[in-house]
């Protein structure tokens, strides 16, 4: 559907919102003053994250963003794994740990050791959030579990990010997001019928993962306003990946049918999928009746929504096959612009299929000003898919050298770890 220009009145709106807060609309290159007046609804909150690899980072630096500080704690030989998940590289560290850990402080504690287990109580002692995600079963034996935890810290949200959940049989086994994709039967809905296994092109339930941690982090915050008291929070890949797949098996447990895959399609909607044209694919989705006749009269062909084959939704789930190969060759006869061109016009949504390069250059990418520039360090990453009153908030700081704030923060002289192993 063609990119539609900000009318005058919501860029009005938009600058009255953002002056109302004394905020400038920042560009992802904003000044240091604009970055400080960025929106921080969680100030004054501290978070101490015992995480490392993905989904406990990214809950960090979701609530880092938003104007908490984050404590990050690493082993002292390493630190988190994912400084070397590379490339690409910046310097000796992967960038996805600059990704995932900007705006943090960060210490470096062994907790295998008595004395530095008790530095960490120490830092709990008035934090307000504690997220770990560490093999399961390690943070009780370091005596750091959440009963231990919440025990002495009684105001302490106390976050657990497993694999497979607090319970069952594999309640101790580790994972990584593959593992979950394979074992929540994810790639059992992904991709064509006749396609080997495949995965989703993100990290989607280490992702998932840590919006669910902060969700329940932030609800558990206004249950201690009216407490006074901390809670555990428990949250998995495991459930995630369930949650992905919330559709399909609820039509499994209703019907006993395991749903088939149909590529870019939807088991519920036709058309509502890619398509080839006579240059690049094209996605359209004629998500209902309306949309349906429509589509029919953009691409020449108003007879279709009168087909008694295609008529209604039902009629065209129940005829996908014949559907699909009426479509297919009428849109290979033209370019994907006139297609888009046709259905924007006519109302229908569509959207090209782009590349990484290609929605790195859209309009929509920077009109939305997504793309956020690290301080001090030439980065550009994707921030936070939130904004407050239009404005969205800024990384703070680059993220930490391995024990940075050893010495500022655990204030007995412990020095930093100078290089990344």
């Amino acid at each position: 559907m063609p990119i539609r220009a900000e009318a005058p009145q919501d860029a009005a709106r938009t600058v009255a919102l953002a002056a109302r807060n004394g905020i400038m609309r920042g560009g992802s290159a904003a000044p240091a003053g604009i970055q400080a007046m960025a929106p921080q609804p969680l100030a004054g909150l501290k978070v101490l994250e015992v995480g490392q690899a993905v989904a406990a980072p990214l809950a960090g630096v979701i609530l880092a963003e938003l104007g908490a500080e984050v404590i990050k704690v690493e082993k002292p030989e390493g630190g988190d794994d994912a400084r070397l998940w590379g490339p690409p590289w910046v310097g000796e560290t992967g960038l996805t740990f600059h990704a995932y850990n900007r705006g943090k402080r960060g210490v470096t504690l062994d907790l295998k050791s008595a004395a530095d287990v008790a530095r960490l109580q120490a830092l709990a002692r008035d934090a307000d959030i504690l997220i770990q995600n560490l093999r399961p079963g390690v943070v009780e034996q370091l005596g750091i579990g959440p009963e231990a935890m919440l025990a002495a810290h009684p105001r302490l949200i106390y976050c657990s990010i497993w694999a497979f959940g607090y319970a069952g049989p594999l309640r101790l086994a580790p994972g990584f997001d593959p593992l979950l994709q394979a074992y929540g039967a994810m790639l059992s809905v992904t991709g064509g019928p006749d396609d080997p296994p495949t995965f989703a092109g993100a990290a989607i339930n280490d992702k998932a993962t840590a919006m669910w941690c902060v969700i329940g982090a932030l609800a558990a915050l206004r249950q201690r306003d009216a407490t006074g008291q901390g809670c555990l929070i428990d949250t998995s890949l495991f459930e995630s990946a369930v949650a992905w797949v919330e559709t399909p098996l609820n039509g499994y447990l209703a019907s006993g049918t395991v749903p088939a895959r149909h590529g870019t399609g939807s088991a519920n909607l036709v058309p509502y999928q890619v398509f080839e044209t006579a240059d690049r694919p094209i996605c359209v989705a004629a998500g209902n009746q309306r949309l349906w006749v429509k589509f029919a009269g953009a691409a020449g062909h108003p007879e279709w929504a009168e087909d008694a084959r295609f008529r209604t939704g039902r009629d065209r789930t129940a005829n996908r096959a014949a559907l699909v190969d009426a479509i297919r060759p009428v849109l290979r006869a033209q370019s994907r612009d006139h297609w888009m061109a046709a259905f924007g016009a006519a109302g229908v949504p569509c959207a090209p299929v782009n590349d990484l390069a290609e929605l790195a250059a859209t309009p929509q990418l920077a009109a939305m000003d997504l793309l956020r520039e690290v301080p001090g360090t030439g980065l550009r990453v994707v921030g936070l898919p939130v904004s407050f009153d239009r404005v969205r908030p800024h990384p703070r700081a680059a993220a930490p050298a391995l024990g940075q704030d050893n010495a500022a923060v655990l204030g007995d002289g412990i020095p930093a770890v100078t290089k990344p192993r």
